[in-house]
């Protein structure tokens, strides 16, 4: 049974980095690959019992993942709607191209912390098309965006959904995973900044001229600038409000995103009231859940349940052990994670880390949690295909693998390793 479920995972795990060349949609793949896994374990024991009931446990905790990413989704979509990132994003008038690059990467360093780096991404290159002309410098600062909005979720239990996985298993807490992250992963954004502003000329022609250089924007009524304000305070600062919830009463962290979602639905449909059905269609919850990318939380029940199948079955465990025999610091491990991710998504591989190591032997906390939120938020900046961000990215700029492999990994990898030693320097001088 062992060596067919390990089987069946590299093969479904295989045609889902295959996925543009097979044309088979990664979700199919991961839903098909979870099934099998969960039936062959069913049909190689006598006890069935025993494998509903570890069904049922995994069940839970990936429906905990499942149910906050479906609200957050829906959150950034009414904000959304509603041009709530306009009240961030049209702020920006800076011409110089080293000032651009830095404010855009900043603020999207920010934003992925409060959001989630594919979400800040999107958002972040529509702000580089409005203010940049210049395609190749464009391209430059879609690398950085990518590098930016991975690094921004690594420290934030909201940011990235590998980090988030960790904070719904109890593997971290959000105080601690935000003090002890913050500062490595800004290093491993900073460190590449820095280095392209001295390879960069501080070109003044480079963007697209503003509304303060004259160009007027379309006119938004006051009571349209209002509902903007009000959907993005409800919808940012319920998000923040959500680890607080959770530190609270000790519920689960998709408890608090259900309630944002709820005060952030109704306020929707207050302030959109006197409209007529079709007016109001547009800025509805049920048009935002409409928008979502349903297809990325099958990808992830999937996926989850496919690793739970080998978790359940012991597999991982003894990958574990096989690892820390062959390798034998755990420093170094978790670090060829990180680079592992670069390749295949870090999904699964987090996934598989947590049933790897379990709380008992490395609690809440602990060194390995943190390194691998880091690592593995971090290292899929390191290929194009290595993050969501990285992705979306690439479809919306039409950047190409080679390009990016360049200009930008070779950055994004010094970023990795600049990150990496501040923290372990961190922990061995005040840990």
């Amino acid at each position: 049974m062992t060596i067919t479920l390990i089987i069946l995972f590299v093969i479904g795990y295989l045609l889902i980095t295959l996925e543009h060349p097979i044309k088979i949609n990664k979700t199919a793949t991961a839903l098909i690959t979870g099934v099998v896994c969960w039936t062959v374990y069913a049909l190689s024991v006598s006890d069935i019992e025993a494998v509903v009931h570890h069904l049922g446990e995994h069940l839970t905790g990936v429906a905990e993942i499942l149910f906050f990413l479906l609200g957050a989704m829906t959150i950034v979509e009414l904000i959304d709607a509603h041009d709530g990132f306009t009240l961030i994003t049209d702020r920006i008038a800076s011409r110089n191209t080293r000032t651009l690059l830095w404010i855009i990467s900043l603020l999207t360093f920010g934003l992925s912390a409060l959001l989630d780096n594919l979400t800040s991404s999107i958002v972040m290159i529509s702000v580089a098309r409005k203010l940049v002309r210049n395609a190749e410098q464009r391209r430059v600062i879609a690398g950085m965006i990518i590098l930016a909005a991975n690094a921004g979720g690594a420290w934030s239990p909201i940011g990235d959904v590998t980090t988030t996985m960790l904070w719904i298993g109890g593997q971290i807490t959000t105080t601690n995973i935000i003090r002890e992250l913050l500062l490595p992963s800004l290093v491993s954004l900073v460190v590449p900044l820095g280095i392209l502003t001295f390879m960069y000329k501080a070109d003044t022609q480079a963007a697209q001229p503003t509304a303060k250089q004259g160009i007027s924007r379309p006119y938004v009524s006051k009571a349209a600038r209002r509902d903007r304000r009000l959907m993005l305070a409800i919808g940012l600062g319920g998000m923040l409000f959500v680890p607080i919830f959770k530190t609270v009463t000790h519920l689960p962290p998709y408890m608090g995103m259900m309630l944002v979602l709820g005060v952030i639905w109704v306020a929707s449909e207050v302030i959109h009231s006197d409209k007529d059905e079709a007016e109001r269609q547009k800025f509805t919850a049920a048009h935002a859940l409409s928008r979502i990318d349903t297809s990325s939380i099958l990808f992830f029940l999937g996926i989850l349940l496919a690793v739970g199948s080998l978790e359940a079955t012991g597999v991982l465990r003894s990958l574990a052990g096989a690892l820390t025999d062959a390798v034998g610091n755990l420093d170094v491990i978790v670090l060829l994670i990180g680079l592992v991710s670069a390749v295949v998504d870090n999904v699964p591989i987090v996934a598989a880390a947590m049933g790897m190591y379990d709380l008992e032997t490395y609690p809440p906390d602990a060194k390995l949690w943190e390194f691998l939120a880091y690592c593995a938020g971090t290292g899929g900046s390191l290929l194009l295909i290595g993050s969501a961000a990285g992705v979306a990215v690439m479809g919306m700029e039409r950047l190409s693998f080679g390009w990016y492999l360049r200009r930008i990994s070779w950055l994004a990898l010094i970023g990795y390793v600049a990150g990496a030693v501040v923290y372990l320097v961190e922990y061995a001088l005040f840990r």
